[in-house]
């Protein structure tokens, strides 16, 4: 793109004046940045980079992913096949100033790699990150192939060119740098906002606008709560945003957030109870998850709580049709000794039984169902199951203890049953034909 705006063209200028990637931050990219290879190849272990080749001592030495090698003494990852010549490809940044402008320079390296020879490598600037004291930034960098799926993939006769401000955003101009050259020059008012030297696996340009724009980033910075910066820059803002005090509440009292999700939904609980966001008992647990569970838990509670109390007011409207459709059948009562297994005459007793066993013939509006009787078998007039009916099979549906198990005496209760189906029937009949 050919640059159009005094801003552009400015940046365009002084990007031709910066002085080129010295042969010593080349040197440190090499030893710093690329994992060392090596590979199982004829029952030999080669090492790509020192050229070493040596035999295993054991059958269980070639089936490892490291290995040190004998030579050079580096710790290789191996290889999973027998491939004998590879490239890798990583990223470096170089941090400069020019003039009133934080500089972030992005290098591509590649490394060469064979069997029984040493590596080469190849180094290129693909990219410029200016960034002014407001954190405006502006990207130079180089074309990239437009035939191919990856977004980084440079054409590297192409020459650092600026690229639209819209671009931004893109994922090739957010790319991270492995590491950073450790001989970094940067504005002062970087420093002053909190920065020394380390960018916390953070791309540099995201972690710099930031800090010039941002002074919420500024103030988790110089809090040194660095696991929170990187969640809260890559994250949508609002959630920290929406938790601000709670989050001051933790950097006053140096509380490490170890799971930041559940501390998020843990304050939105808090919310809901009304609690004071300020207070460190509340906003820094000692144990997170204990006490994320124990609110949840609660808050589970109350809603049953309330949703029971307008299910109650409910089932005065409902009882009427209920008993209507099933009055017929009300009063059977089958028994033995302590065992006694009755109709479900009240709404009201739908909701009880399903409490007390943890089932859901209340919540899923069993009493509603035409084609069903419902039954409960007691024993020492306690719940121990719940039996349906099928009134148009005559047949039991499902007969069901605490939490849909069978009790102990499941055996029991499903003879009686059986045993008494026809009575249900006669009533049946006979409600039938009162209607006629």
């Amino acid at each position: 793109m050919i640059p159009k705006s005094i801003i552009e063209k400015e940046i365009s200028n002084l990007s031709s004046t910066l002085k080129p990637i010295t042969a010593q931050m080349h040197t440190w990219a090499e030893k710093s940045i690329f994992l060392k290879w090596g590979v199982l190849s004829r029952g030999k272990f080669h090492c790509f980079e020192c050229a070493h080749s040596w035999k295993p001592e054991s059958q269980s030495k070639s089936c490892q992913k490291f290995i040190k090698c004998t030579s050079c003494g580096g710790k290789l990852k191996i290889q999973g096949c027998n491939q004998v010549h590879f490239r890798e490809i990583e990223y470096f940044g170089v941090l400069d100033v020019c003039q009133d402008y934080q500089v972030v320079r992005i290098i591509c390296s590649h490394k060469h790699m064979k069997k029984n020879v040493t590596p080469t490598y190849s180094h290129k600037e693909v990219m410029q990150h200016w960034i002014n004291p407001k954190g405006e930034v502006r990207t130079m960098s180089l074309s990239t192939n437009v035939f191919s799926h990856a977004y980084d993939a440079w054409q590297y006769y192409s020459s650092l060119e600026i690229r639209p401000k819209n671009f931004q955003n893109s994922p090739k101009y957010q790319i991270n740098p492995y590491k950073v050259y450790p001989h970094m020059k940067v504005l002062p008012i970087l420093k002053r906002n909190g920065f020394k030297t380390g960018v916390y696996n953070i791309a540099p340009q995201i972690l710099f606008t930031a800090l010039l724009k941002d002074s919420i980033a500024e103030t988790i910075l110089k809090a040194k709560q660095t696991s929170l910066l990187s969640y809260y820059l890559q994250s949508p803002h609002q959630k920290i945003l929406r938790n601000w005090q709670a989050v001051k509440v933790c950097l006053k009292n140096n509380y490490i957030i170890t799971d930041y999700t559940i501390w998020e939904d843990y304050i939105a609980t808090l919310q809901w109870f009304k609690k004071d966001l300020s207070c460190p008992s509340f906003v820094c647990p000692e144990n997170l998850n204990a006490s994320h569970d124990k609110l949840v838990a609660k808050k589970r509670e109350l809603q049953r709580k309330k949703y029971l109390i307008k299910m109650r007011a409910e089932i005065q409207k409902v009882q009427k049709v209920y008993a209507e459709e099933k009055k017929c059948f009300f009063g059977l009562c089958f028994s033995h000794q302590n065992l006694n297994i009755t109709v479900l005459e009240n709404v009201q007793d739908f909701m009880e039984e399903g409490d007390i066993l943890q089932h859901c013939i209340f919540t899923n509006e069993y009493h509603k169902k035409n084609n069903s009787l419902l039954f409960s078998a007691r024993i020492d007039n306690i719940p121990v199951e719940t039996i349906e009916v099928s009134l148009s099979k005559m047949e039991i549906t499902q007969c069901r203890g605490i939490k849909n198990n069978k009790s102990k005496h499941h055996k029991l209760i499903m003879s009686l049953m059986k045993k008494n189906l026809y009575q249900i029937h006669s009533r049946m009949k006979k409600g039938k034909s009162v209607k006629r």
